[in-house]
């Protein structure tokens, strides 16, 4: 190979720093419930009368209504929790999972597209910052020193949120990261460039020999059968898998920063059910995934920091389809140690929508949605200024992490 092809080649192998792997000291991961959670349903009101008059068949039973294990689970004198998310209970009184009610957007439209757009990027209504809200955030902790496994979405397709981060990757699994080997034997190739980069001498060196060194870390994780810690173990859903992937890589090390991963199909305008039914078994899947994550990482939950949010809630009454329309404010969800966990942050605004007037009607938003992730980011993930992130925007304080 003539000399300037060869340093082509190794220049689109190579990685843009020369310091790349190794264990990250904080890992953030995000999930989004795309559709419109319906997080009232997730965590009732019980002690507000109201909620019951106006959804008389999709509420959740009164933790007291003697319907054993039908009734919802109190965790203190207002609020109870859904019973198919009793899996994630343990963590919330243990003080690990903490709940933000009332976050929403300023987005009046109640388009779907609009309102994930305007989050995964991190704006206001019709104002942009440029590129997605985690990119911006990896570009001021770490500059260009990234990895292809810094920033991990878990499916086909980069989310908008990490639009313009180097080296940000879309994959369904550790098994797609190999080097691609007609022969079928990557560590043939593998050793062919690793001779290569041994032999020019340069800049390029240490980042190429590193790359390897990632790859072949990688592929000897595909060699072990991976077996969850402390006995976990995940349901069998996409969704599952999937973040039983992610805790592969934060436990194997290979530097990751971000790891994405979506939950679909919360847009319950029909027949949404209660105890049963579609959001039912949404919530099941949610909360049996995210203990089996929790309890699979309780070596590393200093290090990982879980987000859960939703575009947008629903209406606080059903619909005449038993089922809820386009709302505002939902609940918003944050696991791992060090958050003010086993509370329900915020202040209930109630379920009153004669107020609203433009827009769609649901719990108001107490809290703008870009508060919850700047206060993740700089009191859990080292962020130095929020204004790297949200340019013009002001925080308000919510008290998420313990002081």
């Amino acid at each position: 190979m003539p000399a300037q092809t060869r340093r082509q080649f190794l220049q689109r192998l190579a990685l843009r720093s020369e310091t790349l792997s190794g264990a990250s000291d904080s890992t953030l991961v995000c999930v989004f419930l795309r559709g419109g959670a319906d997080t009232l349903n997730m965590f009732i009101p019980y002690a507000d009368d109201t909620y019951y008059k106006i959804r008389p068949t999709i509420s959740i039973p009164h933790p007291k209504s003697g319907k054993g294990s039908d009734s919802s689970v109190k965790l203190d004198d207002f609020y109870s929790l859904h019973p198919k998310m009793s899996a994630i209970l343990p963590v919330y009184k243990e003080g690990r999972l903490a709940v933000v009610q009332a976050v929403g957007t300023d987005n009046p439209t109640g388009s779907h597209f609009e309102t994930q757009d305007q989050m995964d990027h991190g704006d206001a209504f019709k104002k942009t910052a440029g590129g997605g809200w985690l990119a911006r955030y990896l570009r001021a902790r770490f500059g260009n020193n990234l990895t292809p496994l810094s920033a991990v979405s878990i499916g086909p397709i980069l989310p908008e949120s990490l639009r313009g981060a180097p080296g940000a990757s879309a994959i369904s699994s550790i098994d797609e990261i190999r080097i691609k080997a007609p022969c079928e034997n990557p560590a043939v190739v593998a050793k062919v460039l690793t001779d290569l980069y041994n032999a020019d001498v340069g800049l390029l060196s240490a980042p190429g020999l590193d790359t390897l060194h990632l790859l072949k870390r990688v592929e000897s994780l595909r060699a072990i059968e991976y077996k969850p810690s402390q006995g976990a173990s995940y349901p069998d859903s996409g969704f599952a898998r999937g973040l039983r992937e992610i805790a592969r890589l934060i436990k194997a090390d290979v530097g990751l920063e971000v790891a994405c991963i979506d939950l679909d199909g919360w847009d319950t305008h029909f027949i949404q059910g209660s105890v049963s039914g579609l959001q039912a078994g949404l919530i099941e899947t949610l909360s049996d995934s995210l203990a089996a994550f929790d309890t699979d990482l309780s070596s590393r939950r200093k290090q990982v920091t879980t987000l859960v949010i939703t575009e947008f809630g629903r209406r606080s009454y059903e619909n005449g389809s038993l089922g809820t329309d386009h709302g505002r404010g939902f609940a918003a969800m944050i696991l791992g140690d060090g958050v003010r966990g086993g509370q329900i942050l915020g202040h209930y605004p109630g379920l009153n929508e004669a107020k609203w007037v433009l827009g769609p009607a649901g719990l108001e938003v107490m809290f703008d949605y870009r508060s919850v992730l700047s206060e993740v980011l700089t009191k859990r993930m080292a962020l130095q200024n929020s204004q790297d992130v949200f340019p013009g925007f002001q925080p308000q304080k919510i008290g998420i992490v313990r002081a």
